[in-house]
C-alpha cells in the first residue's frame, strides 16, 4: 500500500500495516516525517482508566469519558468513532508506551495544554468546569509524553523510530498530487511528483492519506471556514496545505465539516486570570472563565465576532502569557465603560450583578466555580483587549474527508470509496466543533493505525 504523509497519522498507518504484512511505501513532501505533529504540544487525550490516571488517583471509565466527548465535540459529533474510541483508549495508551513513547506517572494541576513540566498528566479541556462537570464525572485525560513543554518532537521521535524498525520504505521529498482509479471505480495507485520526475505508484492493496488539513492553503480556509481567516496564528505547517482532502474529492469522496475549526484565545496563564469576567461588545458576559481556552476562544469568534474584552480589576492583574494588551484602564466601571466605548451603563450593570454574586460564592449565570470566582472591586479597574483583530487567536482546521470508523474513506452517499483510507486532520474525526488540547494526536495515532490494518486486510 501507500501511505501519503508521515506525520502521526501516517507513523501509526505504517505501523499497523507493517504488522499486519503489509508491504508499504510511505511518501512524505518533506525531508523527513514529523509534519504538524512534531511541533504540536504532544498532548495526547486519553482515558477510561490508564494507568497514569490510575497512578495519579483519578477515577475514570470508558462511559465517563464518552459522556464528557459526546457533550463537549459537537454539535453533530461522530458517535461511532467517540464509542470506539473510549472503549480502546486504554489499550490505545498502551500501544503508545510498546512503541516507546515514555509518560511520567504525576499530575499536573494548572491545565489547559502541555505543562511546563515533564508531569504526564493535566486537564487539557472543560471536564472539570460548566457545563461538563455535571455531564459526566471529570477526569482529566490530557496525556503528555515525558518531555518539559512541548512534547510533539518527543513523540513523533519515537513514533518514527518505532517505523524505522519496520520494512516500510520510505521516499522524502515526494509531493503526491493525484489518485489513480480504475475502471471499476477502485483507487489503485497516486500520482506523485519526485526527484523532478512524475512518478505513478501502482498501490495493490490501497492508499491511505495522512497528509494533515488545509489551515495553510488560504483559497480553501476563504472557501469553507472564512471565519478562521481572522485568525492571527495558523497552527500547523506549510503540509497542512488541503492536498489530501482535495485528493480525495477528485475521486467521489465526501469532505464534511469543512466550517469546523478549533480555535484558542490563550487568556490565561497566569490562571489568576480566570478571577476576571470576559464580556462582548454590549459589555455582558457570555462564558464561564473557568472554561478551556480553546472553548473560550470558540465561543468569542464564532458566537461574539471576536468582539471581546477581558475584565480585572488590580488585585488579580497580571500579563497574560498570550499577545494581549490593555485596552482601556479606569477607576471606575463607569470609567472604564466609556474608556470602551460600550453602551452607557451595560458594563455598569454587569459588574453590580457578578460582584454582588462573587462575594457571596455565586455565578448564577454561568456557573464558574468558586475558586475562579473573586468580586472586582480593587481600582483601578482594566480591560484586555481580546478583539480578533488586536489578540492572538490560533486556529487550525477540524474538516475532512468523511471516514468511517475502520479508516475508510466514504462518499456523498455513504459508499465505500474502494481502496481509499484516511487518518489525522485529513478527516472529519472525533471533534465536529468542540475541542479538547490532545484529541487531534488521539484521533491521527488511532485511527491511523485503524486504517493501516484496514488497508492490510480488507
Amino acid at each position: 500500500m501507500v501511505i501519503v504523509g508521515l506525520g502521526c497519522a501516517g507513523a501509526a498507518a505504517t505501523l499497523e500495516a507493517s504488522r499486519a504484512g503489509a508491504e508499504v511505501l510511505v511518501l512524505e513532501r518533506a525531508g523527513g516525517g514529523g509534519g504538524t505533529s512534531a511541533v504540536s504540544g504532544g498532548l495526547i487525550y486519553c482515558g477510561g482508566g490508564t494507568p497514569v490516571q490510575e497512578k495519579c488517583g483519578f477515577a475514570d471509565s470508558p462511559e465517563e469519558m464518552f459522556k464528557y466527548l459526546m457533550a463537549s465535540c459537537g454539535p453533530g459529533p461522530d458517535e461511532g468513532k467517540i464509542r470506539l474510541y473510549c472503549e480502546r483508549s486504554v489499550e490505545h495508551f498502551l500501544w503508545l508506551v510498546e512503541q516507546g513513547v515514555p509518560f511520567k506517572e504525576s499530575f499536573y494541576p494548572n491545565g489547559g495544554s502541555e505543562p511546563p513540566t515533564d508531569d504526564g498528566l493535566v486537564y487539557s479541556g472543560t471536564e472539570n468546569a460548566y457545563p461538563f462537570n455535571e455531564v459526566a464525572r471529570p477526569a482529566p485525560r490530557g496525556h503528555c509524553p515525558q518531555a518539559e513543554g512541548a512534547a510533539g518532537g518527543l513523540l513523533m521521535q519515537r513514533l518514527l523510530g518505532a517505523v524505522e524498525r519496520t520494512e516500510a520504505t520510505l521516499r522524502i521529498g515526494a509531493r503526491c498530487s493525484t489518485l489513480v482509479i480504475d475502471s471499476e471505480g477502485r483507487i489503485v495507485g497516486v500520482v506523485a511528483l519526485a526527484d523532478r520526475a512524475e512518478w505513478y505508484l501502482r498501490a495493490r492493496r490501497g492508499v491511505i492519506l495522512a497528509s494533515g488539513g488545509f489551515i495553510y492553503n488560504k483559497e480553501m480556509v476563504a472557501h469553507y471556514a472564512p471565519l478562521l481567516q481572522k485568525c492571527s496564528y495558523r497552527v500547523g505547517t506549510e503540509g497542512d496545505d488541503g492536498s489530501g482532502i482535495q485528493m480525495g474529492i477528485g475521486v467521489g469522496a465526501a469532505a464534511i465539516r469543512m466550517d469546523a475549526g478549533d480555535i484558542s484565545l490563550p487568556y490565561y496563564p497566569p490562571h489568576q486570570l480566570m478571577k476576571g469576567i470576559l464580556v462582548n461588545r454590549y459589555g455582558q458576559r457570555f462564558i464561564n472563565e473557568d472554561a478551556y481556552y480553546g472553548r473560550v476562544g470558540e465561543h468569542a469568534l464564532l458566537r461574539q465576532e471576536g468582539q471581546v474584552y477581558l475584565i480585572v480589576d488590580d488585585e488579580i492583574f497580571a500579563r497574560p502569557k498570550g499577545a494581549m494588551e490593555l485596552a482601556a484602564v479606569g477607576e471606575t466601571p463607569a470609567e472604564l465603560e466609556t474608556e470602551l466605548g460600550l453602551p452607557e451603563g451595560a458594563l455598569q450593570s454587569t459588574l453590580a450583578f457578578y460582584n454582588d454574586h462573587a462575594a457571596r460564592g455565586q455565578d448564577p449565570l454561568f456557573h464558574k466555580s468558586r475558586e475562579s470566582l473573586s468580586p472586582l472591586l480593587h481600582a483601578p479597574l482594566g480591560a484586555f483587549d481580546c478583539r480578533v483583530e488586536n489578540a492572538l487567536y490560533a486556529a487550525f482546521t477540524l474538516g475532512g474527508l468523511h471516514t468511517d470508523t475502520a479508516g475508510r474513506v466514504l462518499t456523498p452517499a455513504g459508499e465505500v470509496v474502494p481502496g481509499l483510507y484516511a487518518a489525522g486532520r485529513t478527516t472529519s474525526g472525533l471533534s465536529a466543533q468542540g475541542y479538547s488540547s490532545g484529541l487531534s494526536l488521539a484521533d491521527a495515532s488511532f485511527f491511523g493505525r485503524q486504517a493501516g490494518k484496514s488497508a492490510a486486510l480488507d
